[in-house]
């Protein structure tokens, strides 16, 4: 598997829409880099939307669904302080991680976790997330349910 793209809107620190295209310089010919900023900018973020989109969870959430925190949502509501949706940047209505891989078949793929609040509204009470798979090599959708794509997202990706 190669990580081609990550695409993030609207998660944690990350606010508005930030793509990492790993096809282009000066990634595409770097052997190695890091992910370097200060504190709140967003490095751990990067790597929550690699996980969320290839497998609709993150290390960090579940070690903090562990505590049985909840935390205030909009309109009096709460979330588990481990439920992934609560990367949704406050005051915004969606937000999605999308990673572009070459899978082990040699195709090409688009994994894609996204979340949003009812009405499409940054007050709006938080949705399910899903979870969606493309192949764009061949321009098509890959049907199945959430546990069905995850399953199958693992298979192309090698590594589960």
């Amino acid at each position: 598997m190669k990580i081609l793209a990550i695409r993030i809107k609207n998660l944690a620190s990350l606010e508005g829409t930030t793509e990492i295209d790993f096809t282009t310089e000066p990634l595409c010919s770097a052997g190695i880099f890091a992910i370097t900023g200060a504190t709140g900018a967003g490095k751990s973020t990067i790597l929550d939307a690699l996980c969320l989109a290839l497998y609709g969870k993150t290390p960090r959430y579940l070690q903090a669904r562990e505590s049985g925190i909840e935390i205030k949502d909009v309109q009096g509501s709460t979330l588990s302080q481990g439920d992934v949706r609560s990367i949704l940047r406050d005051g915004t209505a969606d937000g999605f991680a999308e990673v572009d891989f070459q899978g082990i078949d040699g195709q090409y793929y688009r994994a894609a976790w996204s979340v949003r609040r009812a009405r499409n509204k940054a007050e709006g009470s938080m949705q399910s997330d899903s979870i969606t798979l493309k192949n764009i090599t061949l321009h098509i959708d890959i049907p199945g349910k959430k546990q069905e794509t995850l399953n199958e997202v693992a298979r192309l990706v090698g590594l589960n």
